[in-house]
């Protein structure tokens, strides 16, 4: 969904807390039982709302959203009544977004995750063998003895998955000996990643994990068939319930893939897109022997808005349409990015 503030504004940090009370709010205009629902009653979440994809300026406790700016949110669906729900609203959108007395404008909405059953994942897993890549975009966190555990140990990230699969696929698993089979049997081939503590809704400060990693299974476990073919359905299902906790309100969002360069550093908790374009451009420059030249400067400037912006977390196809540039040229200056960084061999 496309978000455009009328004006430049500001809002709150944790602007997810009105984000959640606000789809809940649009729920309930079309259903209160389904809304009281997803409240109160459910252990697992039907839903998922990621944080605001875009420029944002972080200041202190609080966000600037700029004038002439696109921001994009994800929804997802867990269940069949949220789905349903979700395919009629998108249809009768409300013209606004208000978030703390700032107004912001819908401009578009797509559907970013193909839609499936959980018997379409299942099925179409019967013969997987692939190695298993995911990125977490935005701060992933598990509860484990009673504190925050910001770590994509397997067992984990599988326990995860699986709560949210037995809760709404009526082909419910035995949590325990698949999860000991995960361990003896998954295989991290590498990951790159940072932690970050953030402020989330009433739960105070959580520590969590980004970045992207790679799995396989150990030869052995392609015995067990079954087991094999929850592991990458599962996997699949990632994307669309994120993953550890508090996915309602912007945490571990999920996408299938690994996005992040891998000789590139990741913004840090501390910097802003516009302090690492400002970073990726000098870089960039500083490898052109027209470093002055307007072609030069044109060119870098647009690979690292490109490049800073994709390690942030948007796809390519956002950034696409905010730029106003083909997605091919945006897909082949975010490769270009890339390649100079490898070759600059450049590190923080």
């Amino acid at each position: 969904m496309g978000l455009r503030p009328q004006s430049s504004c500001y809002i709150k940090k944790q602007y997810q807390v009105a984000m959640h009370a606000w789809f809940l709010d649009q729920v309930s205009r079309v259903s209160s039982s389904l809304s009281q629902i997803l409240h109160d009653e459910q252990q697992e979440k039907a839903f998922t709302i990621a944080n605001l994809k875009g420029e944002l300026r972080q200041e202190e406790n609080r966000v600037n959203l700029l004038s002439g700016h696109t921001y994009y949110l994800k929804v997802t669906a867990l269940s069949q009544p949220v789905a349903l729900f979700l395919h009629d609203w998108i249809k009768n959108l409300p013209e606004l977004i208000n978030l703390y007395g700032s107004s912001l404008k819908i401009i578009d909405c797509q559907v970013s995750l193909k839609p499936n059953t959980y018997s379409q994942l299942w099925q179409k897993n019967q013969d997987n063998c692939k190695t298993v890549k995911l990125s977490f975009v935005t701060p992933t966190s598990f509860r484990r003895k009673g504190h925050h555990f910001p770590l994509p140990v397997p067992v984990s990230l599988f326990h995860s998955y699986l709560r949210r699969w037995n809760c709404f696929c009526d082909r419910a698993f035995e949590q325990d000996p698949f999860l000991d089979w995960i361990e003896e049997s998954v295989i991290i081939l590498r990951h790159q990643l940072i932690s970050e503590k953030i402020q989330v809704a009433k739960s105070g400060s959580v520590t969590g994990f980004l970045g992207a990693i790679e799995l396989n299974l150990d030869k052995s476990a392609l015995k067990n068939l079954e087991y094999t073919q929850l592991f990458y359905t599962l996997s699949d299902l990632a994307p669309y319930c994120g993953t550890g906790h508090k996915t309602p309100f912007g945490l571990g969002e999920t996408v299938s893939g690994w996005f992040l360069p891998e000789m590139s550093p990741f913004i840090t908790p501390n910097q802003s897109i516009t302090e690492r374009i400002t970073e990726l451009k000098a870089l960039f420059l500083a490898r052109r022997l027209r470093q002055g030249g307007n072609r030069g400067g044109n060119m870098a400037d647009k690979l690292a808005t490109i490049l800073a912006r994709r390690e942030s977390g948007e796809s390519l196809q956002a950034i696409a349409l905010d730029l106003k540039m083909p997605y091919e040229t945006v897909k082949t200056y975010a490769k270009l990015a890339r390649r100079e960084i490898r070759q600059s061999a450049y590190k923080v």
